[in-house]
């Protein structure tokens, strides 16, 4: 009986052996269990996941279960899957009024919310950089200031010079800052939206602190076509009125999902391949033409979460050489938030990460691709060509630079610090269409997709880890890259 068995063992380990990493694929990735992850991730009930809300919770329990039931470990300092973290939920003032030169303004959103009472006069002072404060005394009074600058003027522009703009003003001794933004109204709309509801941020103790000293009021009005900021430039004074409540703030918590397992190799096991992805989304909503309030995020990023659990079953039953670590992030989408702590509170040294894999999506409109962002800037972009390919997809690189997209998912964070971060996602040409048409919208539902793409997609995605994993050479930035200084630091090479 014992020669039996030890025959059968034998016969199983060289079955086992035999098979390509491509079979060793296609034996966990099944098209009924890629719908089931994403059908329960983007359920109505779920409410859009977004993070702080306790539906965002019974997501990561899922995926935390999920990972248990594959044989997963945690890999949390706390033993658990999971990484707790506290947030600053700062919800916007009950009331703000605001009258300048005798016109009430309606169109106006707080960017900065701070208890106001003020009467007095208001000074324009074109940008408001520092060479507009030159022979101006503008000490208790409001400054008025356009949006930017004189090169760019436009609202990604305004954000990037707002904290420029608070400092001088600061220093300047002036009451409040009120910067005129000249946009279309569908921008207008979601500024709008963004800054009137409630806002999420990292909780910094020593930044609060300082910002309860050092807060000044500053708000962004809608000036359509220009017309504030024309008519004010021909007046040196005028007489305004702010009245503001205080922002409301509350610590609220909430948790990345983290899991491992280890490499086969005595060397290479020391080396971990993170495979990433977001599993929050934006929650509730503006409603749609069918009156749907419900952001479900299917495309963004059920299906991320779905590739990395994907991953993570496969490699439970048939582990690379390398070791793998799984982090699905809370936050992303109010502002990489869950990746930017774990980057600072890694639960293993940042120097053993050779590779993030990230995993994010807006929406496809092309189901012969995989589109990766970032997929030329790593030495591991013929390995994920050739796993693409194996399954029937051409994978290309991003086809969309002016969006800045490796720059807006989680993948950055662990650039920034040196780690190759592509990120892989479904197959588009143009971001616009049928890629737009469900990015954040309600109708990004489960049943919209196309889960025969999406087996092949998953397969692909698994067969490139594993390449990457198993390569005895370890991956790095192209030369010339952006971030290969930082990783040439971070792995001391």
């Amino acid at each position: 009986m014992k020669l039996l068995f030890s025959t059968l063992l034998l016969l199983c380990s060289s079955t086992l052996l035999a098979q390509t990493d491509k079979e060793l694929v296609q034996n966990t990735v099944d098209k009924n269990a890629i719908e089931g992850h994403i059908y329960f991730l983007a359920d109505d009930l779920l409410k859009g996941r977004e993070t702080g809300t306790a539906e965002n919770k019974i997501a990561a329990s899922y995926l935390a279960n999920t990972m248990r039931g594959y044989g997963v470990q945690p890999a949390s300092k706390e033993g658990t899957f999971y990484q707790e973290f506290p947030l600053k939920k700062t919800s916007p003032p009950k009331s703000v009024d605001l009258k300048i030169d005798g016109m009430l303004i309606e169109n106006k959103v707080p960017i900065e919310a701070v208890l106001t009472q003020f009467v007095g006069n208001a000074i324009y002072l074109g940008y408001g950089l520092e060479a507009d404060y030159f022979g101006k005394d503008v000490k208790k009074q409001l400054v008025i200031i356009k949006s930017g600058s004189a090169e760019a003027s436009d609202a990604r522009a305004a954000f990037g010079l707002r904290e420029t703009k608070m400092s001088l003003a600061k220093k300047a001794g002036a009451a409040g800052v009120i910067e005129l933004l000249s946009t279309d109204e569908n921008l207008w709309g979601f500024i709008e939206h963004n800054f009137t509801s409630s806002r999420i941020s990292l909780l910094n103790a020593k930044a609060e602190e300082e910002n309860k000293t050092n807060s000044l009021p500053y708000i962004w009005v809608w000036d359509k076509e220009g017309a504030y900021a024309a008519a004010l430039s021909k007046k040196s004074t005028v007489k305004a009125t702010l009245m503001m409540d205080a922002a409301s703030i509350e610590t609220i918590k909430t948790r990345n999902v983290v899991g491992m397992v280890q490499g086969t190799d005595p060397v290479l096991k020391d080396e971990y391949i993170i495979y990433s992805g977001h599993y929050d989304h934006v929650g509730i909503g503006t409603p749609d033409e069918t009156g749907d309030v419900i952001y479900n995020g299917a495309r963004d990023n059920a299906v991320g979460i779905t590739t990395v659990l994907s991953m993570a079953e496969n490699l439970a039953k048939y582990p690379t050489k390398r070791s793998a670590l799984f982090i699905l992030f809370t936050g992303e989408e109010k502002g990489l938030l869950g990746s930017e702590y774990y980057v600072e509170n890694p639960v293993l040294p940042l120097s053993q990460m050779v590779y993030c894999f990230n995993s994010d999506n807006a929406g496809y409109n092309d189901t012969s691709l995989a589109t990766i962002i970032g997929l030329n800037r790593t030495s591991a972009g013929p390995h994920i060509k050739e796993a693409a390919a194996a399954f029937g997809l051409t994978a290309i690189d991003d086809p969309a630079p002016e969006q800045g997209l490796f720059d807006r998912s989680d993948n950055v964070k662990f650039a920034a610090k040196g780690i190759p971060a592509p990120t892989f996602s479904l197959g588009f040409t143009a971001f616009n269409g049928t890629v737009t048409q469900y990015y954040h919208r309600p109708g990004d539902e489960a049943e919209s997709l196309d889960y025969d793409y999406l087996l092949k997609f998953f397969s692909a995605y698994v067969l490139s880890g594993r390449k990457i994993a198993n390569d005895p050479v370890t991956p790095f930035w192209t030369a010339g890259d952006k971030y290969e200084e930082a990783g040439k630091k971070l792995y001391k090479k």
